[in-house]
């Protein structure tokens, strides 16, 4: 398999606390760019226990309507065990901390309507980190 590569790299942002979106989809193609893969996969991974990634379209009012489903299946008012923030742990169990994409011809391959999202699920902002690892040739 020459030229095949397999090259790690993490992404760092800050969020804004209790259910906000971070869309990570032009730096996931940007990284995919910048190690020149045409071929191949990119695995995005949030090492969190707090965080989540979703595909889903960028819309102001469908990430709204996530957020109150997330709120109405895992509430904030509940006597929860855990004491500070039981429902974000909770919430983020519901949703996989990580997600594969293709990459054809250099580009990776969303949905029309698909974007990668971080979706913090902790109480108050966070810094962040997220591993990409890209493979192919």
């Amino acid at each position: 398999m020459l030229g095949f590569k397999i090259i790690n790299k993490t992404i760092k942002f800050t969020t804004q606390g209790d259910i906000g979106f971070i869309d990570l989809s032009n730096r996931i193609q940007e990284e995919v760019n910048n190690v020149q893969i045409r071929n191949g996969i990119v695995h995005v991974f949030a090492p969190h226990a707090t965080g989540i990634l979703i595909l889903t379209e960028n819309d102001d009012a469908l990430l709204k309507d996530i957020k109150e489903f997330l709120e109405e299946i895992v509430p904030k008012q509940k006597p929860y065990h855990h004491p500070s923030n039981a429902y974000s742990h909770l919430r983020s169990m519901l949703l996989p901390p990580d997600k594969t994409l293709p990459v054809s011809d250099g580009e990776v391959q969303f949905g029309t309507w698909q974007s990668l999202f971080f979706v913090e699920t902790d109480v108050y902002p966070r810094n962040r980190t997220v591993i990409i690892q890209i493979m192919g040739e």
